[in-house]
């Protein structure tokens, strides 16, 4: 257990940080799921919505610092890559 004032502190802005970065996690890994499954259902016009959101919702968590920029960025191309090989191959 921590022993100090700052220790104590400390203790609570994690997890108030926790807390605030886990909504913007769970956010973007939602969004993604819901591409993704509308990705293999074959719905196009719902998929490119989806990716939309996806992308917005990853690119709010490396703003905020809850992902890094690269990991964000990988997740966006590796989502945009399946949808080109699911649907958009003749």
């Amino acid at each position: 257990m921590a022993n100090t004032k700052s220790a104590i502190k400390n203790i609570r802005k994690n997890e108030r940080r926790r807390l605030r970065n886990q909504v913007f996690r769970t956010r973007a890994r939602t969004m993604v799921k819901k591409a993704r499954l509308a990705i293999m259902a074959g719905r196009v016009e719902e998929a490119q919505e989806a990716i939309r959101q996806a992308y917005s919702a990853l690119d709010k968590a490396a703003e905020k610092g809850v992902i890094h920029k690269n990991n964000a960025a990988r997740r966006k191309a590796r989502l945009m890559r399946f949808f080109n090989q699911t649907l958009r191959t003749p």
